[in-house]
C-alpha cells in the first residue's frame, strides 16, 4: 500500500510539473516578439516586387483570385479603348493604331529580369513586327519616368505607356499570377479594326511572346 501511495504522489507531481513547464512555455512563446520585414525588397522572380505591405499581407484573397480567372477581354471582341502617356509623358490612345495590326503586351515591371528579356526580344524583333505592318506597345504599371529610362538603356524602339493603378490592366482582365500576387505577362494581337484575335500568356517564358506572336501574324 505504502508503494502505491508512492507511485501516486509521483505521478501527480510529475504531471503539476509538465503542467507548469508547458504553461510557461506557452507564455515565453506569446511574449515573444518576432521580427517583421520594414524595408522594401524586390525579388529577381520575374518582376515580382515585394513593399512592406505587400510584404505581410497573404498571396490569397478572393478579389484577386477572382480578377486572375474571369478574363473581361476574350478572343473576337473589339479592344476597349484607354488613353496613357508614354515614356516621354505624352499621351497616346489606342484608338490612334487603328488601321494597322497592334501586338499589345501587359508586363509586371521594368528593370526585372524577365522583363527586360522580354523587352530586349522584341527590340531585336522589332524589324520583323515592322515588316508585318504591325505596331508593339508595352504597358505595366510603371510611371513614365521609369518608362523612359529603361527605353533609354535598352534601346527600345517602340512605345511603352504607363498605366498606374493598373486600371487599364483591371479593365482587360489580364490575369495575375500566384493568386494575383504576381502582376500578369499577357500579350494581345489585335487586327487592323481593332477585334482581338490572339492572347498569349506566359509568365515565365517572356521570350517566347515574340515567338508566338510573330508566328501569328506571319500565318495571318
Amino acid at each position: 500500500m505504502a508503494s502505491s501511495s508512492s507511485c501516486s504522489t509521483f505521478f501527480t507531481l510529475s504531471s503539476q510539473a509538465t503542467v507548469h513547464s508547458s504553461l510557461q512555455r506557452n507564455t515565453i512563446l506569446a511574449k515573444t516578439q518576432f521580427p517583421v520585414p520594414t524595408k522594401s525588397s524586390e525579388s529577381n522572380f520575374f518582376g515580382l516586387r515585394l513593399s512592406p505591405s505587400t510584404s505581410r499581407s497573404p498571396l490569397y484573397s478572393p478579389s484577386s483570385f477572382k480578377s486572375s480567372v474571369f478574363a473581361k477581354v476574350n478572343k473576337g471582341q473589339t479592344a476597349p479603348d484607354f488613353t496613357l502617356k508614354d515614356q516621354n509623358g505624352k499621351p497616346v490612345s489606342l484608338k490612334k493604331y487603328k488601321g494597322k495590326p497592334v501586338v499589345l503586351y501587359f508586363y509586371p515591371a521594368d528593370e526585372t529580369p524577365g522583363c527586360t528579356k522580354q523587352a530586349c526580344a522584341f527590340r531585336d524583333s522589332y524589324e520583323k513586327f515592322k515588316k508585318a505592318g504591325a505596331e508593339v506597345i508595352g504597358i505595366s504599371g510603371d510611371d513614365s519616368a521609369s518608362h523612359k529610362a529603361f527605353a533609354s538603356k535598352y534601346k527600345l524602339p517602340y512605345t511603352l505607356l504607363s498605366d498606374e493603378g493598373n486600371k487599364v490592366r483591371k479593365d482587360w482582365g489580364v490575369p495575375g499570377d500566384l493568386f494575383g500576387a504576381l502582376p500578369g505577362r499577357q500579350t494581345y494581337v489585335l487586327d487592323k479594326n481593332g477585334v482581338v484575335q490572339l492572347i498569349y500568356n506566359n509568365q515565365f517564358q517572356p521570350e517566347k511572346h515574340i515567338d508566338e506572336t510573330l508566328k501569328f501574324l506571319k500565318a495571318a
